[in-house]
């Protein structure tokens, strides 16, 4: 029975939870398995989390052997010493010497030599006109030709020049070398980058170079170089890179096989074999490049240093050298998982080191997808099924240990064994997980709240409940002290229109009023407090607190009034009177809690302050004005515009305060508003320093002008008493009003 019960209520988020496994098992297979054409974005995401876990774990990687390779820099110092590049390959030689005389093994350059050096003999033959001249100098031509110069020092070392792979038809400059590859499958059939142009080393170079690999790389679809090609096909022939180059000759092999499977009906490729030393790679022929760390891991050395024999010597001994630039305007940039100005010889330095050390190549074998499908059935059903029964701590835990879990074991395995185990699917499965299934379960705890609010939300305040329904624990019989704003409305002469009506018409009347109405206040973020007939009584800043409580009241208010006009013609269509509204309002230290006794509770506000509130919606009658509010709620409006009703003391009070009259929004003043709020603070101004002829003057004017309004009036009635009276010093320009 209990199972059955737990089949109704989580078996939708159950079958969720399980498409999202078959969901993210399909997107693992038909777009991050290499060699897919689709789904470049996920691509890139799966970069994104190689680069972050190759970065992190690059100080966790066990002790490894590091092999003696330099990086000889045509660096910015060097120009400035030697010249501007490119040098001639009479310097080149020089260099080159420099470098076999220091005991370096095996030269790499990262540098093209695909045009001929001008010969300076055949210059002064072009210029001369002299037969004799140009027969002898002839004779000794070839003693200045650097290309042949540098081409025998080259002849001296294991040397490897670099060439570049274009896929155009028309580039074929220079000469290629012949192929160092075998295999048992044809050259053509496996799947290789393919290439038709090249840009190659001069012939009269190549034939003493004992090496040439090509010096492209290979980025991603976002442009970082994650991967390298070892070789590429060219009309048929397989061509390796320059780093594989190195390593076949520093290994002194004679040539490299590649090892490869069928696939279907096509071959797959496995790996490399250099001697007896088996190199795996992905189908394609490439591997992962092993960074050693951020630019400038490896050793450099300024190629003026080599020149001038400023090197320690020691240091190049049984060396590997590779010769590249970073002088501005030759430099080779790359973007790398760890830099994105990368200089592109010092990738090749990291491929090398790699090649001769396979046992730090991040491997992918054959079997990691299979591994990811699996762990995304067996994490993905875990989760399906626990995460519906967690609550929102627990879904917060299930987070944070699965997802630490899973990429502390990926750094782990990626940092101790070199193993690239592919995340995003993984990670994706766990966030669709997560958020789809927690907010299901947030969902379902939301409807059952829902309904618990709903049937009480017509006796209590919504947010009273809500609060109740998010945290228990705040219900308090005691209460709070707390600054608040409280607002009373009331109609005007409702005695005499309630005669009027018969029960239902009243009845219709107050559900035609009271509803807008109630929908203001919440709209204000206010809280109902209680209907007294046809006064509504509300608060701000409880249970909930709400910034500048005071200002929403008072807009709260304005709009009220503005509603209750539109209402005049609905009211006139079913036969309902006209009526008004008038509004106090004060702001202030008030008591709030649930207050009542075991059989009924409210959830209201007590204190002077609140009095003070009610009581001024009581005189707003008195001074014929809509709505009146407290110096305290006042002081706290500073987008509204007011004007000074009086200084006075209400019944039950002996302090006298000032009350104002709202107006509008300060933004929203007309220019008439603006004058005769003006107007009326300068007469209210002459009335408080007891300029009785200026002020009963400016009261008039006033009076004259807008003899709708009551205030001005009773201004000009109580000055004129005003002037025959002996005030004491003592007065503060205030009233006492002897009613409610």
């Amino acid at each position: 029975m209990k199972l059955q019960r737990l089949w109704n209520k989580f078996k939708f988020q159950w079958f969720c939870g399980l498409f999202i496994v078959f969901f993210c098992i399909l997107i693992h297979v038909s777009f991050l398995i290499p060699g897919t054409n689709q789904g470049e974005h996920l691509k890139r995401l799966e970069g994104l989390a190689y680069d972050l876990r190759l970065e992190a774990t690059l100080s966790f990687h066990p002790a490894r052997e590091f092999l003696p390779i330099i990086i000889v820099d045509i660096d910015e110092e060097s120009i400035k010493k030697i010249g501007r590049f490119p040098w001639s390959r009479t310097t080149m030689a020089e260099l080159h010497q420099k470098l076999i005389d220091l005991g370096v093994t095996v030269i790499a350059y990262d540098v093209l030599f695909s045009e001929h050096e001008v010969n300076p003999i055949d210059k002064i033959i072009s210029k001369s006109q002299n037969g004799q001249l140009n027969q002898n100098l002839t004779l000794i031509r070839e003693n200045f030709n650097a290309d042949l110069e540098f081409s025998n020092t080259i002849s001296d070392s294991d040397t490897v020049l670099g060439l570049l792979l274009e896929h155009k038809d028309s580039l074929q400059i220079g000469e290629l070398p012949n192929s160092v590859f075998t295999s048992k499958i044809a050259f053509d059939k496996l799947p290789a980058p393919d290439f038709s142009g090249y840009v190659a080393s001069l012939p009269l170079l190549q034939k003493n170079a004992l090496g040439n690999g090509f010096i492209n790389s290979a980025p991603d679809g976002d442009g970082f170089v994650r991967y390298a090609m070892l070789f590429a096909k060219h009309n048929g022939q397989l061509y390796p890179s320059l780093s594989l180059e190195v390593a076949r000759l520093y290994t002194l092999s004679d040539s490299v096989s590649v090892i490869s499977e069928e696939f279907g009906d096509n071959y797959s490729i496995t790996g490399v074999k250099i001697g007896n030393e088996m190199i795996p790679t992905d189908d394609f022929g490439r591997v992962a490049i092993p960074y050693r760390g951020p630019a400038f891991s490896f050793p450099y050395v300024s190629a003026s240093d080599v020149i001038f024999d400023q090197v320690d010597t020691e240091l190049f001994d049984q060396s590997i050298v590779f010769i590249g630039t970073s002088a501005v305007g030759h430099a080779d940039l790359r973007t790398t998982p760890v830099g994105v100005l990368y200089p592109g010889v010092e990738v090749h330095a990291n491929l090398l080191e790699g090649l001769i050390f396979p046992q730090i190549l991040p491997s992918r074998p054959d079997w990691i997808d299979g591994a990811v499908v699996v762990s995304i059935i067996i994490i993905g059903v875990l989760g399906a099924i626990i995460l519906p029964f967690l609550e929102l701590l627990g879904i917060v835990s299930y987070t944070f240990i699965s997802f630490s879990g899973f990429i502390g074991l990926n750094a782990y395995l990626w940092s101790q064994y070199y193993l690239d185990f592919p995340q995003v699917a993984i990670l994706l499965m766990l966030a669709l997980q997560v958020v789809i299934l927690g907010s299901l379960s947030f969902f379902n705890e939301h409807k059952q709240k829902l309904k618990i609010k709903n049937i009480f939300d017509q006796y209590v305040p919504p947010e009273h409940i809500q609060e109740i329904i998010e945290n228990p624990q705040s219900m308090s019989v005691s209460g709070e002290r707390r600054n608040m704003t409280v607002l009373f409305a009331d109609i005007r002469d409702f005695t005499s229109i309630s005669e009027q009506l018969d029960a239902s018409e009243l009845k219709e009347m107050l559900n035609l009023y009271l509803t807008p109405i109630t929908k203001l206040i919440f709209e204000h973020h206010g809280t109902i407090d209680k209907y007294v007939g046809d006064m509504v009584m509300a608060f701000w800043n409880a249970p909930i607190k709400v910034e500048n409580h005071e200002e929403l009241a008072v807009s709260c208010a304005l709009h009220m009034h503005k509603k209750v006009e539109e209402l005049q013609s609905r009211f006139y269509d079913v036969g309902l009177p006209r009526f008004s509204i008038g509004i106090g309002i004060n702001s202030g230290e008030m008591n709030v809690g649930d207050m009542g006794s075991v059989y009924r509770r409210a959830y209201t506000v007590l204190g002077d302050a609140v009095n003070l509130g009610s009581r001024l919606e009581g005189v707003t009658k008195f001074y014929g004005v809509k709505i009146l509010v407290s110096e305290n709620t006042f002081s706290k409006c500073k987008h509204i515009a007011f004007r000074p009703v009086d200084k006075v003391k209400v019944k039950g009070k002996k302090q006298a305060v000032i009350i104002y009259e709202p107006i509008d929004l300060v933004s929203s003043l007309t220019s008439e508003q603006k004058e005769k709020i003006f107007l009326h603070e300068k007469a209210w101004n002459s009335y408080l320093r007891q300029s009785w002829g200026e002020s009963l003057q400016e009261f008039t004017t006033l009076k004259n002008r807008y003899p709708c309004e009551k205030l001005f009036a009773i201004f000009c009635q109580r000055i004129s008493k005003l002037e025959q009276m002996n005030l004491s010093k003592e007065w503060d320009g205030s009233y006492e009003h002897v009613t409610k």
